[in-house]
């Protein structure tokens, strides 16, 4: 795919935008309020592969855990805030690295250039942040039965409230609980500013169907091309949205930091339980970070040929297993010795041997 072009800005030291990988985000549902349990949150996120993380500060109180939070904090902290303009100035000089606000909420221009200031003043970046739920009613009007259109005119809007600043540190996102409106909405809104596009589906729901509306969605767009950071939204645990997210971003090929592990559906040609054989080699391989496509197949007749898109995999009989690469078939196994003789001919590749 052909990414994108957008303007690069920094939350920290984490680029977005530009040629900058595509990063992971989350947010903590801890009260923002109790440190430890909030830091402690994060730590968990951090393990998980999250990059960037946001906290909510709903109040002054909130402000004030801040810099401890940052202290613990190992990666970009981001305030989310609403409303409240003396909030963000003091989130700005509490340390935080970035701040999603929407300015249209925030009050008068004055308010706005003092949000800005203090932005500029501490060198961190302002994400306009703009739901399907909230999209301003003139708008609405005015684009009757088109939400996507009028959702990136409200972006647009709020994004030439900063302009009038002179400040372009700017990333934007459009969010809609269903598919179609939110892959509409960036599309739109990416065709008509420069600045790093935030990916969501918000109010997706339990992983059930959160993580099949992210993927279509969050998936969909990077596919196209766009899309510079990505949050999955799931009514669970956080550290299942930075699963989620680092699967949707391997499954599109934006990230290679994996083994990938493809595996025929099985039918009645198949003669060994592959199901268990997949799954075990899907567990052995979790903590290789490496590229490397792995192929489990189910027929000793066609799978070599069917498998030729992987670096390695075994094509499996009645007991045993055929060893190729790259379709190439190299020599057989009895079932015992399948998972070991594929994760050794797996560490060959990686290693560089000729085979």
């Amino acid at each position: 795919m052909e990414r994108r072009k957008s303007r690069r800005i920094f939350a920290g030291k984490v680029a977005i935008g530009g040629s900058a990988p595509v990063s992971i985000q989350s947010m903590t549902n801890t009260d923002t309020r109790d440190c430890a349990a909030t830091i402690a949150q994060i730590e968990r996120l951090v393990e998980a592969g999250c990059e960037i993380v946001r906290v909510a500060v709903p109040d002054r109180a909130a402000v004030q855990a801040l810099p401890e939070i940052r202290r613990h904090c190992p990666i970009p902290l981001v305030a989310d805030i609403h409303f409240n303009h003396i909030l963000a100035i003091a989130a700005a000089e509490a340390g935080v690295d970035k701040i999603r606000i929407n300015p249209g909420n925030i009050g008068s221009q004055e308010r706005v250039r003092e949000v800005v200031a203090a932005c500029r003043a501490h060198g961190i970046p302002i994400r306009i942040g703009v739901n399907s739920g909230s999209v301003e009613r003139e708008l609405l009007a005015k684009y009757p039965g088109d939400l996507p259109r009028a959702m990136a005119e409200s972006a647009l809007r709020h994004v030439r409230i900063l302009e009038a600043e002179g400040f372009y540190d700017i990333c934007l996102s459009l969010k809609a609980s269903d598919v179609p409106t939110t892959i509409a909405a960036y599309r739109t809104v990416a065709e008509l500013c420069p600045y790093p596009l935030h990916l969501g589906v918000t109010h997706a729901g339990t992983p059930a169907m959160g993580n099949i509306k992210a993927a279509a969605g969050i998936g969909g767009l990077l596919a196209m091309g766009i899309g510079d950071t990505v949050r999955v939204s799931l009514s669970s645990d956080p550290v299942e949205e930075v699963k989620s997210a680092r699967e949707i971003l391997r499954a599109v090929g934006v990230r290679r930091d994996f083994a990938e592990v493809i595996a025929c559906p099985t039918c009645g040609r198949c003669q060994i339980d592959l199901i268990e054989i997949a799954e075990a080699v899907e567990r052995a391989v979790k903590d290789i970070h490496q590229p490397i496509k792995i192929a489990v197949m189910g027929c000793a007749v066609n799978g070599p040929g069917e498998g030729r898109e992987a670096d390695i995999g075994v094509a499996c009989g009645k007991g045993d297993g055929l060893l190729f690469r790259k379709g190439e078939i190299l020599y057989k196994v009895p079932r015992a010795e399948i998972i070991p003789a594929l994760l050794k001919l797996a560490d060959d590749v990686l290693n560089g041997e000729q085979l």
